[in-house]
């Protein structure tokens, strides 16, 4: 039975009657982005899918169906033998590949001969992506937006964390993004995911909102890292959000920097390769001292000269041009960055 791009919305809102959504893609594919939930069963892996696509080019089709022929029937057996033992008589999956075409057709035909009531989407990954997109042009427009605007090291994401614990709805961007937003915002063993992934992330997020609960987000730059933030989000959130200024003295600021990225005081040269890319904004003599004082150990003197230097005018400039002056602020203040300061401000926004 096959699903097309209409009932996707279905699935993803969980009314579709499958129990396990199966991506039979390669597993350089799966990576890239997948539906969520979803496992991979590759019936090519990376090396023959490459493989049979160089046949087909070089050869003849009808060689690389051979090859492909064999290859997808062996994988599919090894994912029968691994997965089948435990399956009920009732067991439903959906199955998909690219376009809905041989690779899932195939698992989805071995599937079916077995007894399953096997469903493939029509249209497969690419129907899949082509909703996310259009579904993310439409669907911030649905919410209201309280966006935590602060400087550098104000606790912003940690408020932000407090208020989902709080029980708040809460779009953390910079989590799914993995990557803090600065030059210095790499998250340590956590690389970024691909863009396809980080929308549909954002998308799977929006879908799971009540669209008569605000949702608390943090003021973000187009970019996030390497990543953009979708358009119709960043315009809603900036033009239609309401601004919570939240605002935390320098002592306490600079002690959060210092516990943020404290993992460069083991990887000095990581930190100075990174704030080469400071060069142009700020000069090669001021790149140069701050490098110098990261090879010294001096943090705490180089994060307060970052803070009044570099981040501190950025955020001026940032704020003037993303809400420019509006008088619908709401402020809140942290006097540190520890949890009783974060839960009682939590408590107060969702309370105001």
């Amino acid at each position: 039975m096959s699903l097309n791009q209409a009932d996707i919305a279905e699935l993803m809102a969980g009314t579709a009657a499958c129990d396990l959504v199966i991506d039979a893609r390669s597993p350089a594919e799966f990576a890239e982005d997948h539906l969520p939930g979803a496992v991979n069963w590759p019936v090519l892996d990376n090396d023959e899918r490459r493989e049979v696509g160089t046949l087909y080019k070089q050869v003849s089709p009808l060689a690389a169906r051979k090859l492909g022929a064999a290859l997808v029937a062996r994988n599919i057996a090894a994912h029968l033998d691994r997965e089948m033992a435990n399956k009920p008589r009732e067991w439903r999956p959906l199955v998909y590949c690219w376009r809905g075409g041989q690779r899932s057709g195939s698992l989805a035909w071995f599937l079916s001969q077995i007894g399953f009531r096997t469903l493939q989407l029509a249209g497969g990954y690419k129907a899949f992506r082509a909703l996310v997109s259009a579904e993310l042009l439409q669907r911030p427009a649905a919410f209201e937006f309280r966006v935590l605007a602060a400087r550098t090291g104000s606790g912003k994401t940690r408020l932000l964390q407090a208020l989902a614990a709080a029980g708040a709805q809460v779009l953390d961007l910079e989590a799914l993004a993995c990557h803090r937003g600065s030059v210095l915002g790499g998250m340590p063993g956590r690389p970024q995911p691909a863009q396809k992934r980080f929308d549909t992330e954002v998308w799977s997020a929006l879908r799971g909102f009540d669209p008569g609960l605000p949702v608390y987000v943090e003021s973000e730059s187009a970019r996030i890292g390497r990543l953009t933030v979708p358009e119709a989000l960043l315009r809603r959130m900036r033009e239609q959000g309401t601004i919570v200024r939240v605002a935390m003295d320098d002592a306490a600021r600079l002690q959060l920097l210092l516990e943020e990225y404290g993992h460069f005081a083991s990887e000095p040269e990581a930190f100075c390769k990174l704030i080469e890319a400071l060069t142009e904004l700020r000069g090669r003599a001021l790149v140069q001292r701050w490098q110098a004082m990261a090879r010294d150990g001096q943090w705490p003197e180089l994060f307060a000269e970052l803070m009044a230097q570099h981040y501190d005018p950025l955020y001026t400039r940032s704020l003037a041009r993303s809400f420019g002056s509006r008088d619908d602020q709401v402020q809140v203040d942290l006097g540190d960055g520890g949890p009783a300061a974060l839960q009682a401000a939590a408590q107060r926004l969702i309370g105001g």
